[in-house]
């Protein structure tokens, strides 16, 4: 079994001592703050005083703010009172980033934009997470779904005229891990030259770029790329079975090494010895005959019987999961894959989880959890007195509602 990888101890992480002031909600921008939080940077998390709305959020919504906030703390302001909107531009001028995702012009109300805070702040590093990049679309109110549906993600994913969204949200989490990758090669840019920028990322445009192997094919072939579901698969045996007491498994064979070795396996020598499954691309040609036959044959396992055999002849394989089913996964739980952490509202808040971390290592080490989810308002106190602010200071601003 492999050895689990460690989490990260503090000093090795690499954006230790590095500042981040970021007003985000939703997905796109908290998780551009957790890429730098996992990282080691100190992540201040600005809140509205009723809290950031992800914290209430039912149903399919309901992960979004304990799975986009570890590693962070929490200030709860109220922007629109004037002295609210006063200290979080003192907070911001502490930065060495500050992120954002809010529609245009909302930062310049509160003198919380790229253009007011450079002045006092030329070194700041500044990233915008907007729906789109600006241009023609810039003020259109965008969602995940919006723009896998006007940017092909939809109809690429769904069957022939029922477009359907993928299931996550893949553009919010990457948008805000390319909004991440600007902010690093930023800092890099800002060590030679001493000079911040603002970097700006969307989810229209991360869309786009997901799509583009399906434009350039286009452009390679002339031919328009058919959804998913009804490609033309360029590997004759790819594909999910329905098998045994209605278990599903996905079974592939993508070289005709592999094909020989999976005839083997199942005692398939008539299909081995078959001239019309010769080669892959004859296998292809041949799916209308072929796949009947395997999904009858493969039908007779389970799918635990199946996994052992592909397992046992290192063929590519894959059970049917669950997300649920994640929690125990085996190589997961052996590779500190998982980590602990405090749930902070709702139901079980105060319970703890596994969350999942970043799929990669430094240095031999996990990038873990140091900090559970916070609170609403969890760090207020303890920011205000950096920045000068007393007891009886922050009772007032308690008062007149301008913090929580």
């Amino acid at each position: 079994m492999n050895q689990a990888a460690t989490s990260a101890p503090l000093h090795a992480l690499p954006l230790q001592g590095l500042r981040v002031v970021e007003f985000t909600h939703m997905v796109m921008g908290p998780t551009c703050g957790m890429v730098l939080a996992d990282m080691g940077a100190e992540v201040i998390k600005v809140e509205p005083i009723e809290g950031d709305r992800t914290r209430h959020l039912l149903g399919a919504g309901a992960g979004f703010f304990p799975m986009f906030n570890r590693n962070k703390k929490s200030i709860a302001i109220d922007l629109r009172q004037a002295q609210g909107a006063t200290i979080a531009r003192q907070l911001a001028l502490t930065a060495d980033v500050v992120l954002e995702n809010f529609k245009p012009d909302t930062m310049a109300k509160y003198g919380l934009d790229y253009a007011e805070l450079s002045k006092q702040s030329p070194k700041l590093i500044y990233v915008s997470h907007k729906g789109f990049l600006p241009g023609p679309y810039e003020h259109r109110t965008a969602l995940d779904e919006v723009v896998q549906m006007m940017g092909g993600l939809a109809y690429m994913t769904g069957r022939p005229g029922d477009p359907l969204r993928a299931g996550t949200s893949v553009n919010d989490i990457m948008g805000g891990m390319f909004g991440a990758i600007g902010t690093l090669g930023a800092l890099i840019q800002r060590g030679i030259t001493g000079k911040g920028q603002e970097v700006q990322s969307a989810l229209f445009e991360n869309n786009v770029f997901l799509v583009g192997q399906h434009m350039l094919q286009y452009a390679m072939t002339g031919k328009p790329a058919a959804p998913m579901p009804a490609r033309i698969s360029p590997w004759a045996v790819y594909d999910v079975f329905t098998v045994k007491d209605g278990g599903q498994i996905f079974i592939s064979a993508v070289s005709d090494a592999q094909w020989r070795t999976f005839c083997e396996v199942f005692d398939f020598s008539d299909l081995k010895a078959d001239a019309r499954y010769g080669s892959n691309n004859d296998r292809v040609r041949e799916r209308p005959t072929l796949m009947p036959i395997l999904r009858e044959r493969l039908g007779r396992y389970s799918v635990a019987e199946l996994s052992s055999l592909m397992e046992d002849n290192k063929l590519p394989y894959a059970p049917i999961r669950k997300p649920e089913e994640l929690f125990d996964d085996e190589h997961l739980l052996a590779t500190g894959g998982l980590a602990d952490m405090t749930l902070p509202d709702g139901e079980r808040a105060g319970q703890t989880s596994k969350a999942t971390l970043f799929p990669f290592t430094m240095d031999g080490h996990r990038l873990g959890v140091r900090l559970s989810p916070p609170t609403l308002g969890a760090h207020t106190d303890e920011l205000l007195a950096t920045m000068g602010y007393t007891n009886s200071d922050v009772q007032e601003l308690r008062r007149n509602k301008s913090v929580a």
